[in-house]
């Protein structure tokens, strides 16, 4: 069906997936053809904002390794179907999808102190799950080019607020934030979701949930399960 760019908006609301932005894509974007071969004619991100998909997810879950993944694809798919489009995940690969890179062109984020992107309104509590490819070019809104909210911010209390300074100028130090929660130590991390992350004043509004935040650091943590138990024995 020919779709509009708020159709599609609508469609993956009602499914609990929040739209993130569009673009159309310049062959620098690294975005991959269609399945015929052409250009897609328009990207639209797609992810969360706060606690906008949990309920959605916490209803429909199923027992099944990685099952956010596994729900966004469901939701993904069910749209991509809709519009003829082609569905997208982060995980996707090897080679893997530059969805960072894709977020900078379509919404008004930039690279934290942490690492993580963060946005004017949403803070650093917000997450990119898909992508929607469409053959054709749709109508979309201008670009918000809001500046970094870490332009303007002298304190910067996120690097101050990990426990074992697992962020710095050299970059995050995975494997220490992995053994700290490992240890038994990391209860107030589970509890906000990161306290580097919960430091930061934007967005506050849009923490996660206390039971979204201790699944994503669980998930964390069950994507490297060797070298956490290591660095874990390590600082005891």
């Amino acid at each position: 069906m020919t779709a509009s760019l708020a159709d599609v908006e609508a469609a993956l609301r009602r499914r609990g997936l929040e739209p993130r932005g569009a673009f159309h894509p310049a062959p620098e974007d690294g975005v991959p053809p269609l399945a015929d071969g052409r250009r897609a004619g328009t990207l639209v991100l797609t992810g969360s904002v706060g606690a906008s998909l949990w309920a959605p997810f916490a209803r429909d879950r199923r027992d099944e390794a990685e099952p956010l993944d596994r729900w966004s694809a469901r939701v993904l798919g069910t749209v991509a179907r809709r519009f003829a489009a082609t569905a997208l995940q982060p995980n996707d690969g090897p080679p893997y999808l530059p969805f960072q890179r894709w977020a900078a062109r379509a919404d008004p984020v930039h690279r934290s102190p942490l690492g993580l992107l963060i946005h004017p309104d949403f803070g650093l509590w917000h997450a990119y799950r898909g992508a929607l490819l469409f053959a054709e070019c749709l109508a979309l809104p201008p670009l918000d080019e809001r500046p970094s909210p870490c332009d303007s911010c002298s304190d910067r209390p996120c690097l101050a607020a990990c426990p074992v300074s697992a962020f710095t100028a050299a970059g995050y130090d995975d494997a220490g934030c992995a053994a700290h929660l490992a240890s038994g130590r990391g209860e107030s991390c589970f509890a906000s979701g990161c306290l580097a992350r919960a430091a930061c004043p934007v967005g506050r509004g849009h923490r996660y949930l206390a039971d979204q935040a201790r699944f994503h650091l669980e998930a964390f943590l069950r994507s490297r399960p060797a070298r956490c138990s290591a660095a874990a024995r390590q600082s005891e």
